[in-house]
């Protein structure tokens, strides 16, 4: 397993996480993606642990909370082994004060993430989702009190905006708070959106990627194909309109490239698909889900190979979309693009010579 700064603070991760998303399985969505009990996440957790596999991602969301108590029990008695990353901010209830980034949430959030963990600490505490409502110094200051009191060890945000994370590292940079070093974001080879602002503020800005849904929402399991329905049991039958949106021509164009690199590999597509964003710049850890051992143990076989310059090609050129504006004319006008050369086309030893491809903050 390779191991890679997180972003620009001096936490190595491993290359490959695991997310407890499937565990406690409660929920039409979380009940869907998965119902591992405590038993079988534990056996799960073997298995990461023996591949090197030493970062767990959870959130207080899922499944209500018994997602980190599964996770909490299935790490019980090596926490020492384990880095833990957990979310809040969505919301946990119907009352005013059950979502957001309030000085209450927070560290009502926190206190029950580190119950239901049977942890003191966490390694990674990341803001869910971007609260307008609640003024950004409250929110830094109070992380800043969470991680002086030695509860939080590290920061980072997930879904933001360019403009919102931009601003939140400007505060945290002004009144001398800890600044983020981790953005979970959506990214995969038939969603490539991070690439057009998220990226090149992450590689500004010392921001490390943690991938989420990397096999596009289930879509890029080597199951999919042409003119055919969706496979028996497929969690897509039932949560589709949950997670992001493809386009049907878009996505066949990638998994027909992705079938003819298996082909020619003898790799599975899932892990084409995963190596892929592995070659990525700013990202650090791709976040790799399983509710099965058999699941589990494919993905691993993402890493210790790399796809040929050739392969990368081919998979790049049938995910590539026309950006948005004021995106498109660095793809487009040769004037822009000498000004800002496309950062999703430049693999991390181009950009950087950290193994993640981030570059540090001046």
């Amino acid at each position: 397993m390779e191991y890679r700064r997180l972003g620009a603070s001096g936490l190595k991760v491993p290359s490959l996480s695991f997310g407890a998303g499937t565990f406690g399985g409660q929920g039409p969505l979380f009940g869907a993606w998965g119902t591992t009990d405590a038993r079988e996440a534990r056996r799960l957790v073997d298995i990461c642990l023996d591949a090197g596999v030493t970062l767990f991602d959870t959130a207080d969301v899922y499944s209500g909370g018994a997602s980190e108590e599964v996770l909490g029990q299935a790490i019980k008695g090596r926490r020492d082994q384990v880095i833990v990353s957990t979310k809040t901010g969505l919301p946990m209830g119907e009352g005013p004060n059950d979502a957001g980034s309030s000085r209450s949430r927070l560290i009502t959030a926190c206190e029950n993430a580190l119950r239901r963990l049977g942890t003191d600490h966490i390694d990674l505490f990341q803001l869910h989702a971007f609260d307008a409502g609640t003024p950004i110094e409250e929110v830094q200051s109070t992380l800043d009190d969470l991680v002086r009191a030695g509860k939080i060890r590290y920061l980072g945000i997930s879904n933001f905006s360019g403009w919102q994370a931009m601003k939140s590292l400007a505060v945290a940079e002004k009144y001398g708070h800890p600044r983020y070093v981790a953005h979970q974001v959506y990214y995969s080879l038939i969603g490539r959106d991070y690439e057009w602002e998220l990226m090149p503020l992450g590689l500004d800005q010392g921001l490390g990627a943690l991938v989420w849904s990397p096999l596009g929402w289930g879509r890029l399991t080597g199951k999919l194909r042409r003119g055919l329905p969706l496979p028996v049991g497929s969690r897509l039958n039932t949560t589709a309109d949950y997670g992001p949106p493809t386009d049907e021509e878009h996505l066949y164009r990638v998994i027909d490239a992705l079938d003819e690199i298996a082909r020619e590999t003898g790799r599975a597509v899932p892990q084409i698909a995963i190596n892929w964003l592995l070659r990525r710049p700013t990202v650090s850890s791709v976040i790799i889900g399983a509710r099965t051992e058999q699941q589990l143990r494919q993905n691993l076989g993402a890493v210790g190979w790399t796809l040929a310059p050739e392969h990368m090609a081919k998979l790049d050129a049938a995910s590539r979309r026309t950006a948005p504006y004021p995106y498109f004319p660095y793809q487009r006008q040769e004037g822009f693009a000498r000004l800002n050369p496309p950062v999703g086309d430049i693999t991390p030893r181009d950009a950087d010579p950290r193994p993640d491809g981030t570059s540090r903050p001046a």
